[in-house]
């Protein structure tokens, strides 16, 4: 499998692609994720149209096992982050079966 991307090969990519300088392009990704962590604290979720959403979801409390012993533990409840790819997305990626 390819490596991942790096911050510096998507701001370069970025700056070439919408003609900025890389310094642009990188305070333009830092305030993109600000503003994202922003709003799904505030509101719960931050949409990124064509790409999925960003939602804070709250996790209930729950009886888990320990793997090791197979001993009940309780888990406590927790809010968690969560991303969701959009519909366009996905099937862009992995186009659905026909």
């Amino acid at each position: 499998m390819a490596s991942t991307m790096t911050k510096t090969q998507l701001v370069r990519l970025l700056a070439g692609e919408v003609e900025l300088t890389n310094k642009q392009a990188a305070a333009f990704l830092e305030t993109l994720a600000e503003i994202a962590i922003a709003q799904a604290k505030k509101t719960g979720v931050f949409v990124l149209p064509g790409l999925g959403r960003l939602k804070k979801v709250a996790r209930k409390a729950r009886v888990g096992r320990n793997p090791q012993t197979g001993e009940p533990i309780k888990i406590k409840a927790k809010t968690v982050a969560k991303f969701y790819l959009a519909k366009a997305a996905k099937d862009a990626i992995a186009p659905p079966k026909k």
